[in-house]
């Protein structure tokens, strides 16, 4: 890709279609097409990540939504990162991904059963309260509730180990 259709190719979101249909991954591409491409696909709402190890990919690094620099890269590029990868291994990438994923998974989970466990208890304080003028759980009965079911059952889904699963599925939308 050269400047002449670099301009092209952003100014033009429909061919950034057409190349985004056909590419999985770019390599061995220098610093100023991962810009480009970044930003083209940026442009059209996907999701980008990129990696880079030196002073010229900073650009490119910074402009995606997650920029993964290499431990022996420039110290540039590692400001530029979000992420530095620490054996220089593009596995880590994959096993950061399933992580990432694995813990967004396992804060829905615990949010989910947290608001759902203590709306049904205040939803059965308020109603007991209107119904019987005074709630049928006690202070010390809520935080009993509290300490022992909901941390005992919330820790056993927060700590759910990640499956190979969670790569098959897109990223979420910001």
């Amino acid at each position: 890709m050269g400047k002449e259709g670099s301009n092209e190719v952003i100014g033009n979101p429909a061919n950034m279609m057409i190349i985004r249909k056909q590419l999985k991954v770019l390599a061995r591409s220098r610093p100023n097409d991962k810009y480009i491409m970044v930003k083209g696909l940026r442009d059209i709402g996907d999701i980008v990540a990129v990696t880079g190890d030196g002073t010229n990919d900073a650009p490119a690094l910074k402009k995606a939504d997650v920029g993964f620099a290499m431990k022996t890269g420039t110290n540039v590029a590692h400001n530029a990162a979000d992420i530095i990868i620490q054996d220089d291994n593009f596995a880590s990438i994959v096993k950061a991904c399933k992580w990432g994923r694995n813990v967004y998974d396992n804060i829905r989970r615990f949010l989910q059963f947290q608001l759902s466990v203590n709306v049904v208890a205040l939803a059965t304080a308020f109603s007991g309260a209107c119904i019987l003028w005074e709630s049928p759980l006690a202070a010390i009965q809520l935080l009993w509730v509290n300490m022992i079911m909901d941390s005992l059952a919330s820790l056993a889904l927060a700590t759910e180990t990640p499956k190979d699963d969670l790569l098959k599925r897109p990223p979420y939308r910001k």
